[in-house]
């Protein structure tokens, strides 16, 4: 294989992540590395604890040879709308092989034949769904079990109960969809994604931003690779004013066309903001077991950036760009190899902005407020249009 691709969001970058990347490139023999990775807000709501551009630095620094930023639009969405954005900009690039991605168990065939049968949507398939959906599951738990009711298949069930699997299926599904040649290769995590207790060694991302809230980063030394621990600054605390005072601007009209906003929430989280004057007490209030936390916080983003429902629509049918956050300096051929393939603009200097059309240019903008929201809430200047050469 010569070039492999993963979706990440570093948040921070952490020693699982490194074995990843020496994965794609020792086991699997990549050539080189292209990571897909969110920008400074991440797809569980909340914004990233370092910006972008650093992260991307330290995904250079480890082994990875480009990094590309997966547009806000589609890093604060949920895990089908996250998975599809990022496999239609990596199939865009035109020269990607293959995609690796983490997951707590199951095989590529596995993968494969359930994400075939979810995509065969009959009409007893989705009258099965709206059944399942009435019982108050997930999405991706109703989805499988209407697959089982219409179907004899032995399918792992596994693939739709841990958050990584979900999501290397949804990039499975989007890769049938948009019938791209680009093979997957899962590979086996180590650790429980979501465990806030820190681990010796490979912990996940949640317990080291669990730690970084009480301040003690120190304790995260060997969690970490020496260029990622050197860059922590604690966790970011400037956006809890931002947020709430987006929710006390914005219309319930406006709230009602974000996306996953349904059932009246606009309402529910417009009224409770009134007296519940900080981030962490409207989820309190708001939150049930139908409206995680999750959930909520992404609608809260969405919010803070105006993002709609219409322009997520719009962004998944038209192509939108290739934006670069990072390079090492040794494959910046790589760059003019994309340009050469790509059915999107590779943006690497500010005059690139120019080749973006109509829905493009909306999610760029949004990018671009994205990014100054950020620099604001952690007083830390950054240049939309720089681009890493390391």
């Amino acid at each position: 294989m010569k070039i492999c691709a993963c979706i990440a969001e570093y948040n921070p970058f952490h020693l699982g992540h490194l074995k990843h990347i020496e994965y794609m490139r020792y086991t699997l023999g990549a050539e080189k590395i292209i990571v897909v990775m969110s920008g400074n807000f991440t797809q569980r709501g909340e914004p990233a604890v370092l910006d972008k551009f650093t992260r991307a630095r330290h995904a250079v620094l480890a082994g990875a040879d480009l990094v590309i930023e997966l547009p806000t639009v589609f890093a604060t969405a949920n895990a089908e709308t996250f998975a599809t954005g990022a496999i239609n900009l990596i199939n865009s690039l035109g020269v990607v092989d293959g995609l690796c991605f983490g997951v707590e168990g199951g095989s590529k065939f596995e993968y494969l034949t359930l994400a075939k049968a979810m995509l065969n949507e009959s009409r007893e398939y989705k009258k099965a769904l709206k059944d399942s959906l009435e019982n108050g599951v997930s999405l991706a738990k109703a989805k499988f079990e209407a697959l089982k009711v219409i179907s004899d298949g032995n399918y792992n069930e596994n693939l739709i109960t841990f958050p990584n699997n979900i999501l290397g299926l949804e990039y499975t599904k989007a890769l049938l969809k948009c019938k791209s040649e680009i093979e997957i290769y899962p590979m086996l995590r180590t650790g429980d994604h979501n465990d806030k207790t820190l681990k010796k060694g490979i912990t996940s991302a949640t317990s080291i931003r669990e730690v970084l809230k009480t301040g003690k980063i120190k304790s995260l030394k060997k969690n970490l690779p020496p260029y990622v621990y050197s860059s922590l600054n604690g966790y970011p605390v400037g956006f809890d004013n931002i947020i709430m005072s987006a929710i006390v601007k914005s219309s319930t009209e406006f709230m009602a066309t974000i996306p996953d906003c349904t059932e009246g929430l606009e309402n529910r989280i417009k009224a409770l903001a009134k007296d519940n004057l900080t981030v962490n007490d409207l989820l309190n209030k708001v939150c049930t077991k139908r409206y995680t936390a999750t959930r909520i916080n992404r609608i809260l983003i969405n919010n803070l950036l105006g993002i709609s429902s219409e322009l997520v629509k719009n962004a998944l049918t038209y192509n939108t760009y290739a934006k670069v956050l990072a390079v090492n300096q040794n494959s910046k051929d790589l760059i003019s190899l994309i340009s050469s393939n790509s059915q999107v603009p590779v943006l690497t200097r500010k005059s690139d902005l120019g080749s973006l059309k109509k829905t493009a240019e909306k999610c760029w903008q949004t990018d671009v407020l994205a990014n100054d929201l950020y620099a604001v809430a952690t007083k830390i200047k950054i240049n939309e249009n720089n681009m890493l050469i390391i």
